[in-house]
């Protein structure tokens, strides 16, 4: 079965549409990746070349370092996911590329201090006859949109999965056919330059079918970076704050939710969450999040109405650019809700203030 590409945009160029790119892989992880890689070979290429040229404007490490972290992590890699990298290896032969290219895009933010993302992350328990639903912001660098896609993949003997992820990378936001929904949030704690790269354990997530087996898939890599992953499972909603040595669950509140921005909340991580600072007005939109979902019942239009807020515009929910020395370029790439059960997301491409959610499926 050879990838279909449905629509695509030309990186450069306005965007016209209000879907992303969508392209459909099946077969072993060799077969995924050739056909991805045939199907978005130019889009994937684009995004090694603009990827690879800001590492090297704000890395603050010698090529050699650089190549040292490549090639010890795709050891970490291999021995973690052997699938994982045969499919890397796939993807690059088809698209014209080293693997070694391809691997850099997973490990770029081993490398750099900049966060990987300033997001705003919520899961709410099934109620009533409304399932589990999942959604955040993803507020980033905009010139990240023309190498954004919707990738459906259907791995033999494996959980069928669909992301919302720049092209090229192993596994992105999404979810799997068993009920398992992933958003992800920077977490700022200590991190290391070497370890099975962050994108590898998300994708170990997606092989597995309950909230213990997403646990594991974390636990069991030895980790370069921390990261927060906002969770939907058949067992509720979840959060993992991840660090270096541990893995820390946040469950539901007593009104079956969990929130989460970007700094670390578990009691255990007090410390650490002392010693770094909040990204991007982390705890205000932590605060606006609880209060805005305490108006209930929390359905999908009203986690869209949530997510468009714009309270302390532009710094708000919706994030749009603005004067912060550090970020203000940063703004809502993309906003998202999932329903694992259901099979369905919902994207808005861009600010969902002024652009429209549309739906993608995961088909049986």
């Amino acid at each position: 079965m050879w990838a279909k590409r449905i629509r695509i945009d030309v990186p450069g160029k306005p965007v016209m549409n209000a879907r992303y790119p969508e392209f459909h892989v099946a077969g072993s992880p060799r077969e995924m990746g050739q056909q991805f890689g045939e199907a978005a070979r130019e889009l994937i290429r684009e995004f090694v070349s603009t990827a690879l040229e800001r590492v090297r404007l704000t890395m603050r490490v010698s090529q050699r370092q650089v190549d040292d972290t490549v090639s010890e992590s795709w050891e970490f890699a291999k021995n973690y996911s052997p699938d994982s990298c045969e499919e890397l290896q796939g993807m690059a032969l088809a698209a014209g590329l080293d693997v070694r290219e391809l691997m850099m895009l997973q490990i770029r933010n081993q490398l750099q201090n900049e966060p990987e993302a300033g997001c705003s992350s919520i899961s709410l328990n099934a109620i009533g006859g409304q399932g589990p639903l999942l959604a955040q912001n993803w507020d980033n660098d905009p010139g990240l949109d023309p190498f954004t896609v919707v990738l459906t993949r259907r791995p033999t003997g494996k959980p069928a999965l669909i992301n919302i992820t720049q092209a090229g990378l192993i596994a992105y936001i999404g979810f799997n056919e068993s009920g398992i929904g992933v958003c992800l949030n920077t977490l700022p704690a200590p991190s290391r330059p070497i370890g099975v790269p962050h994108y590898f354990t998300v994708r170990g997530i997606y092989e597995s079918k309950s909230l213990d087996g997403a646990i594991h898939a974390v636990q069991r890599a030895h980790r370069a970076i921390p990261a927060n992953i906002m969770l939907a499972t058949p067992q509720g909603a979840a959060d993992l704050e991840v660090t270096m040595d541990d893995v820390y669950l946040l469950t539901a509140d007593s009104q079956g939710r969990v929130t989460h921005t970007n700094h670390c909340r578990h009691p255990a991580l007090a410390e650490i969450s002392a010693q770094f600072p909040e990204l991007i007005q982390s705890r205000p939109r932590l605060d606006r999040i609880d209060r805005l979902l305490s108006e209930t019942p929390n359905t999908v239009p009203r986690l869209q109405k949530i997510l468009r807020n714009h309270d302390d515009l532009p710094r708000s929910l919706c994030r749009h650019a603005n004067d912060d020395p550090g970020f203000g370029h940063w703004q809502t790439v993309f906003s998202v809700i999932i329903e694992p059960t259901a099979r369905r997301m919902h994207v808005a491409r861009g600010t969902p203030c002024d652009k429209p959610y549309e739906v993608y499926e995961l088909n049986t």
